[in-house]
């Protein structure tokens, strides 16, 4: 399985299913944050990945073999960040303001919709591009950042308790988080194996969330010099919603998010659709799973708080 970044927070439920023995033994975990074009990398090496929804989309719509099987984190980790004392609640107090966005970010992307749905007029908002979007507040170089929780905004910065989080889900806007794909062959030739990754997935989610004082010490243990019990455990806390939801079982992807982020792209001018969603995102795997173990979707998931070759 490949992993489009480094071992951390967001990627807890496949780093505990490796490190516990969930995954079929001819799974090996491996990250590539430095891929330029990981989508295709997956198809090539005929193995399972873990990317944005937007970049899987992008890269089903150029003609890239990969169907999409089941979710990481269920709905987008993109918020917009600014200060408390800065008086700003909500997108319509963004109005007039400086924000801060990397060019064709799924953040980006997101935040133009959900001003465009609410009817406010994005031409009065100043862009500012960024390299580190906590380094721009500080400065007040902007006013707010849209960026990733965890990866580009880590939670855990002592500013964090000064930071005001407007999240585009709050205001009718969702896409698909985190989703596990896999080359449309690899899927095809070994259904059997797809299942078993995929409820090793489950399993691996589970225990992250059932109980942090055994899944934090596995995680640092990845990178005890680079990550802190704290960290992880703040970190976790955060994604928990986009991961075991108030409704729902982990792992299970919405249709309607992936056609909001289908007309997001188009809206953006990212990308044309040229393969339909239908084609691109199966559902069976999933099915197949919690069909085969019901005690997968059991209480046990909502307590305490997602290559082969």
């Amino acid at each position: 399985m490949l992993l489009d970044g480094l071992f951390g927070a967001r990627f807890a439920g496949e780093m505990i299913a490796d490190k516990e023995g969930f995954f079929p033994p001819n799974v090996v975990l491996r990250a590539k944050p430095d891929d330029p074009d990981f989508v295709a990398t997956v198809a090539r090496e005929h193995a399972i990945g873990v990317t944005s929804g937007q970049k899987f989309l992008l890269g089903v719509w150029r003609g890239i073999p990969v169907t999409a099987f089941a979710a990481s984190l269920l709905d987008t980790s993109s918020a917009i960040f600014t200060w408390e004392s800065s008086g700003l609640r909500g997108p319509a107090d963004l109005v007039g303001k400086r924000i801060g966005y990397r060019r064709g970010s799924e953040g980006e992307v997101l935040f133009d919709v959900m001003m465009a749905q609410l009817g406010l007029p994005r031409s009065q908002i100043v862009k500012v591009p960024y390299q580190d979007g906590l380094d721009a507040l500080r400065s007040g170089a902007v006013d707010a950042v849209i960026a990733d929780v965890g990866q580009e905004f880590t939670l855990s910065a002592p500013d964090y308790g000064r930071v005001r989080v407007i999240k585009p889900q709050d205001y009718g806007t969702h896409a698909p988080g985190l989703v596990y794909f896999a080359s449309s062959d690899l899927l095809q030739d070994r259904p059997s194996t797809m299942g078993q990754v995929l409820e090793g997935l489950i399993k691996g989610w589970k225990f992250v969330y059932d109980d942090y004082s055994r899944s934090v010490t596995a995680l640092v243990s990845y990178d005890p010099g680079g990550l802190s019990s704290d960290r992880v455990r703040l970190e976790l806390q955060q994604q928990r919603p986009l991961v075991v939801p108030a409704a729902g079982r982990i792992a299970e992807f919405d249709e309607s998010r992936w056609k909001m982020l289908r007309d997001a792209l188009i809206f953006a001018k990212l990308g044309e659709e040229t393969v339909p969603i239908s084609q691109a995102v199966t559902y069976q795997v999933l099915r197949d799973v919690y069909r085969r173990s019901p005690n997968l979707a059991g209480s046990g998931a909502w307590s305490g708080v997602q290559a082969v070759k």
